[in-house]
């Protein structure tokens, strides 16, 4: 039986201006299993990304507790992985050494960990290539691969695919379940495409607008290879759906 990974407990974030106090995320609780896929959705500016960032230790002025493998989350570090929805390579470096990173490929462990990490994403042949010579998803794929070569315990990604094409962002999904089931990494996935949250996760999250509260946990119990076109899938993207436009009276009324 799996542990738990991840620990987010009466989590409230404000954020504050000389004129007014904007409520961004209320009483967030969640636990989030050891090599879990967990999906967030929400309506835009319901706090999603914002519960990311502190997850990743990169916004520490809120109230409540984020503890990852049991241990408070403090600071940024290599064990939180995050990947946004621009891919933000550095156009002067390599597919290879934008992996890398700070690290040396002369270095022969990081020199095979960096082969195998293009090998897993699918990149093989385009070792030597610019982000200039790379497609949007071949772009996404390094910045996945660049994270994962550090093992983070949680890889945080906020809409990754979202300015993706739609056969590019299919393709991608793909591409993400392939290397999770292959590392097991505990995911948190956030995004505004139903069908992408149900096709991925083994929960769906879904989030109140602002200030964004957890209104429902949904578990996706659909064996992996998914069919979008199936009667389950569709079955569970309409209790998705109907979270998502559940009144906000109605909020402690809705359970999965």
């Amino acid at each position: 039986m799996s542990s738990v990974a991840l620990t987010i407990r009466q989590l409230t974030k404000s954020f504050r201006s000389n004129e007014s106090i904007t409520h961004v995320l209320d009483n967030i609780d969640l636990s989030v299993q050891e090599g879990e896929f967990i999906s967030i959705i929400g309506p835009s500016g319901c706090g999603k990304s914002t519960l990311l960032k502190i997850v990743a230790g990169l916004d520490l002025e809120h109230t409540g507790s984020v503890r990852l493998g049991g241990r408070e989350v403090e600071r940024p570090s290599k064990e939180k992985g995050f990947i946004f929805q621009e891919h933000r390579l550095f156009p002067w470096l390599t597919v290879e050494r934008n992996i890398a990173g700070e690290l040396s490929l002369k270095d022969s462990q990081v020199r095979r960990k960096v082969d195998e990490m293009i090998a897993l994403v699918k990149l093989q042949g385009f070792e030597r290539a610019y982000p200039k010579q790379l497609s949007g998803g071949m772009s996404q794929r390094v910045a996945i691969a660049r994270a994962l070569l550090r093992n983070p315990e949680v890889l945080l990604l906020d809409e990754p695919f979202g300015a993706l094409d739609a056969f590019t962002r299919s393709h991608m999904q793909e591409v993400l379940l392939d290397i999770w089931r292959h590392n097991k990494t505990t995911m948190l996935f956030v995004t505004h495409d139903i069908d992408e949250a149900v096709f991925l996760a083994d929960r769906v999250v879904v989030l109140d607008a602002r200030p964004g509260r957890i209104k429902a946990i949904i578990p996706i119990d659909l064996p992996h290879p998914r069919k979008r076109t199936g009667p389950s899938f569709q079955e569970l993207r309409t209790v998705v759906l109907g979270a998502l436009e559940k009144p906000e009276e109605s909020r402690n009324d809705y359970e999965i």
